[in-house]
């Protein structure tokens, strides 16, 4: 009854109303673009490649489905959140970037209007690489296509991800929660019904109950690693913070004691997005060489990734290299992305500026040398935790089920888009219910 009575109380409020139907309405529009297909693609063609490339099937996934169908929207979101990635990176990098993203909103702007120009570029580039893709498999997706009908396609992928990029601005500045977060999380819920039910009945043999047994035993482990996702995602370290006497307007500020929360997956999914292109980088590159003579070294080497460099080949230790490499970019892009985004410098200036410190630690350099080696020590789980969600999960759930791991639609990955964005919306409809004295439904 507490999340109904959220709900309707949050409906009794217009502004809080008004929010929640934009936002629905821009997702439902988001979905029907999915669903309109470029007329040259040839579906039954997609279907046998994403049947055999288990990478493309997560990056299906972070389209909503927009890809296997080769639709206005194929691309998603990845170009935007690759370029707000790199923009990350230049912060680091560049000292005069780092500079104007502390200019406050205007820097923001500026760093956000560069994300916009970056994507653009992006998107275009990986429109090609699709492109050139779709053409060169066996049997070809796209067919011979003149320079015009290429340049169209482009523009129209293109097109595709400006439009998600601005629906995802939309949101997050005039509805609820993650613009970006929410469209990737309508993708999965929206193609669900439809890809549980083309799994069942690609294995279902007319055998009664024992055709349910796979997919009650898939069930339970899905239930289960909800349960533990959701634990990991609501997981912090806790760090003691005292601040100390100071004057503040004119009069005096007592102690108070409080504490600063790391959380376990501060990365969240964008490790998995990383290595999900690094790992499918080769295939790209293999598919540009499938018209070279067939005597040729690159052409051999190419043939060789296209039928070996996959999660589910049957050369038994190029799947075990593939998914320990896989395993291991998850894990080592978790550090990476976590040292950007919480510069323990920066925190720990920051916590000296206020007067604020750790018990029994010094501020300045010690404190920042005691929340690096806190924060190492808490994403090593957060980094396991993701290792084994997209690597191990995935080929356990497959043999313990007996379905197989590229057509898991309702994967590890999934659950945790879909659970990390459901919590994180929770909450921020849950500020805007206290804010208004209502009662949220997170206690």
């Amino acid at each position: 009854m507490n999340l109904l009575e959220a709900l309707v109380n949050a409906f009794r409020l217009p502004e809080l109303r008004n929010k929640i139907l934009f936002t629905g309405g821009i997702l439902i529009v988001f979905r029907l673009f999915a669903n309109i297909a470029i007329p040259l693609a040839k579906q039954s063609a997609l279907a046998n490649l994403f049947n055999s490339q288990a990478l493309l099937g997560l990056l299906d996934l972070f389209s909503g489905g927009g890809l296997s169908r080769f639709s206005v929207v194929a691309m998603g979101m990845n170009p935007y959140i690759n370029a707000t990635i790199i923009m990350q990176l230049m912060t680091v990098i560049s000292e005069r970037i780092k500079e104007i993203s502390k200019e406050g909103e205007m820097g923001r702007r500026r760093i956000q209007r560069w994300s916009r120009y970056l994507t653009v570029a992006l998107g275009a580039g990986q429109a090609y690489g699709f492109t050139v893709l779709f053409q060169n498999t066996s049997p070809s997706i796209l067919g011979a296509l003149d320079w015009f009908q290429r340049l169209q396609i482009i523009l129209v992928l293109t097109a595709g991800t400006v439009m998600l990029m601005w629906f995802g601005e939309l949101i997050t500045e005039y509805g609820i929660g993650n613009g970006v977060s929410l469209i990737i999380f309508a993708g999965i819920i929206g193609r669900g019904p439809a890809g549980v039910v083309s799994v069942f009945s690609a294995h279902s043999t007319g055998g009664g109950l024992a055709d349910y047994v796979p997919f009650i035993i898939f069930g339970v482990i899905a239930l289960g690693m909800t349960m533990v996702i959701i634990w990991v995602q609501q997981a912090v370290r806790k760090i003691p913070i005292q601040s100390a006497q100071r004057v503040a307007g004119g009069r005096e500020v007592g102690r108070r004691a409080s504490f600063l929360p790391l959380r376990v997956n501060h990365a969240g999914v964008i490790p998995i997005i990383f290595a999900i292109s690094v790992m499918f980088l080769p295939t790209i590159i293999a598919n540009y060489f499938t018209g070279a003579p067939p005597d040729t070294w690159y052409y051999k080497t190419a043939a060789w990734v296209r039928g070996n460099f996959a999660p589910d080949t049957s050369n038994l230790p190029m799947a075990i290299t593939y998914n320990g490499l896989y395993f291991l970019f998850t894990f080592g892009f978790t550090y990476f992305y976590t040292a950007i985004t919480f510069d323990v410098h920066d925190v720990a200036e920051n916590l000296k500026r206020y007067s604020s410190f750790i018990p029994g630690i010094r501020p300045g350099r010690p404190t920042a040398d005691y929340l690096q080696a806190v924060m190492n020590r808490v994403t090593f789980v957060g980094a396991l935790f993701l290792g084994f969600i997209t690597v191990v999960l995935p080929i356990g759930t497959a043999k313990i089920s007996g379905i197989p791991h590229n057509q898991m639609y309702l994967g590890g990955t999934a659950i945790l888009i879909v659970v990390g964005v459901a919590l994180d919306t929770m909450k921020q409809l849950q500020t805007q219910l206290v804010m208004r004295q209502y009662r949220g439904f997170i206690r």
